[in-house]
């Protein structure tokens, strides 16, 4: 099957890969030529411009745009809308509001196009495990674009999941459960350092054990085990932690839809609360002790 991919940044990259190891013919373009020309040392056919791309392709024409959130992938629609024919389909694979969506699906298929939200899972071992696909808009493209879905994603591992904007919220929550998963792992492994038993033990070789029966083991524990055997205290990174979006849309939806999530909102706090050394918050906690109760509190070296 042909597919163009707009876009080749982590994700789009390895994305292209995969399509071409599973036998889809692949037009690839990026802003800047570079990883196209890569691509095109390894058999895609480059595109240097949007406008390259219709005449690269037969009807009806699959377009796939791993794109930043936000304008960037506004853009780029407006533009294709002007390139593409009716019958054409653009899926957009990156991590775009689901609310978004909404509005895009109804302005391409204004223009007589079909337009499919793909969350995509995987990450940088997406190209060798394969993505786990998270899929909608509408059934008929879905079926036609299916080849393409099965052969990225591992056996198993796509789904369709309803209307316009089904896909990108899917994705939205499962990032949201990410955020809390990651938080507890990691609030678990300081509780440990805290401890007497923190020193005698080598925190590789505990996720190693994790992940064999308990009932915590997962993927992630497995990338704490590399994390810990390359940085065995993780010193040579700072706990500095960003988010790119998502926890943010899930608490937002939990709020509208009035659901309690208070373990999702929590780790998305303390991912903001990482960014920050003596916050102002933590000074007034100590303030307040200090003033009620006499409590100790440390100083800053100036007067």
């Amino acid at each position: 099957m042909q597919v163009a991919m707009i876009g080749l940044g982590r994700m789009g990259m390895n994305m292209a890969r995969r399509f071409m190891g599973k036998g889809h013919q692949v037009v690839a373009y990026n802003r800047t030529a570079k990883k196209t020309e890569e691509l095109a040392g390894e058999g895609v056919t480059a595109a240097y411009s949007l406008e390259e791309i219709p005449g690269l392709l037969e009807k009806p024409r699959a377009v796939w745009m791993m794109l930043p959130a936000g304008p960037t992938v506004d853009d780029h629609l407006v533009r294709l809308l002007n390139l593409l024919d009716t019958g054409d389909m653009i899926i957009d694979g990156g991590n775009s509001f689901y609310k978004d969506d909404l509005r895009r699906a109804v302005t391409v298929e204004e223009a007589g196009l079909s337009y499919v939200d793909a969350g995509v899972s995987g990450g940088i071992w997406g190209l060798k495990e394969g993505y786990c696909l998270m899929v909608g808009g509408p059934r008929d493209a879905f079926n036609h674009l299916e080849p393409l879905f099965k052969d990225l994603a591992p056996e198993e591992g796509y789904i369709y999941c309803g209307a316009s904007g089904a896909g990108h919220f899917v994705k939205m929550i499962h990032n949201g459960i990410e955020y809390a998963m990651m938080q507890a792992y990691a609030e678990g492994f300081e509780l440990i350092e805290a401890s007497p038993y923190g020193k005698d033990l080598a925190y590789d070789a505990l996720s190693h054990v994790w992940n064999r029966g308990s009932v915590i083991r997962s993927w992630l524990l497995e990338l704490a085990e590399r994390a810990f055997q390359a940085d065995p205290d993780l010193s040579k990174i700072q706990g500095y932690v960003d988010d790119s979006g998502e926890g943010r849309w899930t608490v937002q939806h939990a709020i509208e839809a009035a659901v309690a999530s208070p373990v999702i909102t929590l780790s998305l706090f303390e991912r903001f609360r990482s960014r920050k050394g003596n916050t102002l918050t933590d000074r007034v906690l100590a303030a307040l002790r200090r003033e009620f109760g006499g409590h100790a509190v440390k100083k800053t070296g100036s007067d």
